[in-house]
């Protein structure tokens, strides 16, 4: 079956998943479709295509084994003990390989069980009972049990001694409890009514249940993974690569009956340039690569129209891109400096001059179709003559001129973003200073004190309670710093609502809080490509155990024990 969120067209027929340019006429079609996938392929008939990305294009048969070489964005420097670790998308996409999940998002069900079995929830959303799935073992032959999983989570949540966790203390801290009911059921009992519990236990792809053994390490924790996903971990090297290999004993089946994963070894390979990403795919060096920077997109856009690759492409409940104020200190504690700054910021411009005319400007936090979206939340408007008046209003409050240093990434796409935002608001008469960083130390950064505003991409859309720590007064991971008590009371009162409708009003008013503040300086909404060889299939994988379509979102990665060869 083909969803409205992801189908697969047959070349000579192109459809975006994004929304077109501002004012064409296709908009609202265009945004029917949150996801595409656009096969090496120029004739046929998309009747038997599926949803997923598993059935191989025009007929073709899966092929069993093989090694694929994927490359990604960023090394991963702090390894993947899960409960210290700080993942990014790239991060995320060797979370999904070696460990699982008691939770994934699905296409039409919010987020289901996986590791875990069954939920049942009081009706208050206080208490929860995990039932987990029998006869799942990790890579060292243990098993999972109700003990290990009590013991991941509260590894999290910084509960369990023999771990430091660094930011789940926080993020979980509406956890009151964790207990093992039996062999095979854990009780989670929460401080205040908490629906979306399970899209917290996901957490963006980042809490991987860990074997016992990997929990107590004391040393090698980082690196000496032992998850019960598809893979195993067989020798990491560094910004060179990481290689993992077959899980014999992964206890998924493929859609065939055999057991599943499809290949015989996976290698990632860090690079941080997206067209040398894009360069080694068209040469073969690689089979695939992952993009949400607008020149790649093109031209992966492009390759795929001529039939050389296969594209899947994606905007679904994704994240956006957005000017990140430092609120705690001069100049962005003045909500005059940041109305300054994002009414000097000509977005369609932007739009048109770094990302290509490819992405939607974003409205705020919340992408279309999300919760909580508005087509206008009352961001300010590109006004030069008001952005001069407002420098110059701070000057007067604040008795300095208004300058500050701008931390972006040290890519060559995202130090072409910088210096085109860099002209434009110097043009407003402010003064901005560049300082370029690596993403795998752009956390490290955002969590200290020595900055001002920052390039980022973060929220993804889909729950809304989820931006809970990152925009709550206090949270470490509040990284802006923001201090709203209006905000504070609108997350507070959206976490604990259980009526859909209600809350989804609670969000609409908070996301016009934020504009109304400028706590942030929203760009564009991200669109992920992952382009693979002609003979590469299955991005998404097969259908979830219990017959559920995967999220056809790319924001926190993808699985890739479905990933598979054609012939």
């Amino acid at each position: 079956m083909v969803t409205q969120h992801a189908r697969r067209i047959l070349l000579p027929t192109l459809v975006r998943s994004r929304p077109m340019r501002r004012g064409a006429l296709g908009t609202c079609v265009a945004l029917l479709l949150a996801a595409v996938v656009l096969p090496a392929c120029s004739s046929g008939d998309d009747s038997a295509s599926t949803a997923n990305g598993v059935e191989p294009v025009g007929g073709a048969e899966v092929v069993r084994g093989g090694d694929l070489t994927y490359a990604l964005e960023a090394e991963t420097s702090g390894g993947w003990c899960i409960p210290e670790a700080q993942l990014a998308i790239s991060g995320m996409m060797v979370a999904w390989t070696v460990y699982d999940f008691l939770f994934v998002p699905s296409a039409d069900d919010g987020f289901v069980p996986f590791l875990a079995e069954s939920l049942e929830r009081n009706d208050e959303a206080t208490e929860f009972v995990l039932h987990l799935r029998e006869g799942v073992t990790f890579h060292d032959g243990s098993p999972l049990d109700a003990e290990v999983v009590r013991n991941n989570i509260d590894a999290w949540r910084g509960e369990y001694p023999a771990r430091k966790a660094l930011l789940g203390p926080f993020v979980l801290a509406n956890i009151d409890s964790v207990e093992v009911v039996d062999d095979m059921s854990v009780r989670i009992t929460t401080k205040v009514p908490w629906p979306a519990l399970p899209a917290y236990l996901y957490g963006g792809a980042r809490n991987g249940v860990m074997a016992q053994a990997q929990l107590d390490d004391p040393d090698t924790c980082d690196r000496a993974l032992i998850g019960t996903g598809p893979f195993e971990i067989d020798e990491w090297e560094v910004n060179d690569h990481l290689r993992v290999v077959r899980n014999d004993d992964y206890w998924r089946d493929a859609p065939d009956g055999e057991a599943l994963p499809y290949l015989d070894s996976i290698t990632f390979r860090p690079v941080p340039d997206a067209q040398a990403r894009v360069n080694g795919l068209l040469s073969g060096e690689y089979d695939m690569m992952m993009t949400s920077a607008a020149p790649a997109t093109e031209t992966l856009d492009a390759e795929a129209r001529s039939g050389n690759i296969a594209l899947y492409q994606t905007s679904f409940n994704t994240e956006v891109g957005f000017i990140m104020f430092n609120e705690s200190q001069p100049p962005f504690d003045s909500p005059t400096a940041r109305r300054a700054v994002a009414t000097a910021l000509d977005r369609e411009s932007y739009n048109e001059v770094v990302s290509l005319g490819l992405f939607e400007v974003a409205s705020g936090p919340f992408a279309p179709g999300a919760p909580g979206y508005l087509e206008d939340a009352g961001f300010p408007a590109f006004d030069l003559d008001a952005a001069r008046e407002l420098v110059q209003q701070y000057e007067r409050e604040s008795g300095s001129p208004l300058e500050f240093t701008y931390v972006h990434g040290n890519d060559e796409d995202n130090t072409r973003s910088a210096q085109f935002l860099q002209e434009m608001l110097e043009a407003a008469g402010m003064t901005v200073n560049l300082r370029s960083t690596e993403q795998a130390t752009q956390i490290n950064t955002a969590l200290g004190d020595d900055w001002q505003a920052m390039a980022f991409r973060n929220f993804p859309s889909g729950v809304p309670d989820g931006n809970y720590v990152w925009w709550y007064t206090g949270s470490p991971v509040n990284f802006g710093r923001i201090a709203d008590s209006e905000v504070d009371r609108l997350l507070d009162e959206g976490r604990s609502e259980l009526d859909e409708d209600v809350a989804e009003g609670i969000y609409e008013d908070l996301n016009r809080r934020l504009s109304d503040q400028v706590h942030f300086a929203w760009l564009d909404w991200t669109t992920w490509s992952v382009g693979m060889q002609p003979d590469t299939s299955g991005v998404l994988g097969p259908p979830l155990p219990d017959d559920q379509e995967p999220s056809p979102g790319l924001a926190t990665g993808h699985a890739t024990a479905g990933i598979h060869f054609t012939e």
